[in-house]
């Protein structure tokens, strides 16, 4: 059994999302809360998006970790982008590590006037699902 990612006829097809996704019964849900591009002591690592998404991507990724899951257990992604801040670079940036077996994952995206941490352009927050074995 593994999480089903729809992109139903009728609905825009895109290779960045998917519109739907069905996670099997019996599966542990791990909510990720957001995520910055900020090392362990709280630094924002880079004053460019790309450089920050990375990172945010791979506080995630450690976040996950410890929960026994991985990026490809995410079945939805949140991305907080500051408004003046490139939103193309910064997707470009994590696109590919956010995409599971080829299919692209729910992602909803938002510009924001500003985040909590000062300096940082980009949040990102996760829903993930493990299936039992």
């Amino acid at each position: 059994m593994d999480i089903t990612r729809i992109q139903p006829a009728g609905l825009v097809v895109s290779p960045a999302f998917s519109h739907v996704a069905v996670v099997p019964a019996g599966a542990t849900t791990i909510y990720v809360g957001g995520q910055n591009g900020v090392d362990a002591t709280g630094a924002v690592v880079s004053a460019d998006v790309a450089e920050q998404s990375v990172r945010a991507i791979d506080n995630a990724s450690i976040a996950l970790e410890a929960a026994g899951a991985s990026l490809a257990d995410v079945v939805q992604w949140t991305v907080l982008v500051v408004a003046d801040a490139d939103l193309r670079a910064a997707y470009g940036a994590i696109a590919p590590r956010l995409a599971v077996d080829g299919a692209p994952p729910l992602v909803t995206a938002a510009r924001v006037a500003g985040l909590g941490v000062p300096g940082a352009l980009i949040e990102v927050s996760a829903i993930a699902a493990i299936i039992p074995a």
